[in-house]
């Protein structure tokens, strides 16, 4: 038995990228930075803070809610399983990723100001069970 997830609260980098999939499906991809805070240890040593990165990908229909309410800034909750991959890049170089698959997701900080499909909650939102086999389908092709 063996378990992948990733738990994780921070602020939106930059507003999310939409993008366009196989037979319709729409696509999210934004990062999540988490920042441990500065601390003085004991002996008085100052360990500054430290922020980390985190690339973020989402499918179905979560992908409405962050086309909607999610821009720079915004605080989330997402909980999802961690996946690397590898492609090459323009260069010809071949490059690793590391990206968190989003299953849950909290928007924090107070209700969005404008609701405009009140059917689409905007708290506690989980990936479509529409594909619950993974986000890219069978054959894990990166659609962009």
């Amino acid at each position: 038995m063996s378990v992948n997830r990733v738990t994780l609260l921070g602020n939106v980098g930059k507003s999310p990228e939409i993008r366009d999939g196989a037979g319709g499906a729409k696509f999210a991809t934004f990062s999540l930075a988490t920042t441990d805070r500065a601390y003085t240890k004991k002996d008085g040593t100052q360990v500054p803070e430290r922020t980390e990165w985190h690339n973020i990908v989402a499918n179905g229909r979560i992908v409405e809610t962050i086309q909607r309410y999610v821009t720079a800034g915004t605080k989330l909750y997402i909980e999802g399983k961690l996946r690397t991959r590898k492609y090459t890049a323009r260069d010809n170089t071949e490059r690793t990723v590391t990206e968190i698959y989003l299953d849950n997701m909290e928007l924090l900080g107070g209700k969005p100001q404008e609701q405009s499909n009140p059917n689409v909650p905007f708290a506690n939102l989980q990936r479509s069970q529409q594909n619950p086999g993974g986000y890219w389908g069978q054959s894990d092709n990166i659609p962009f």
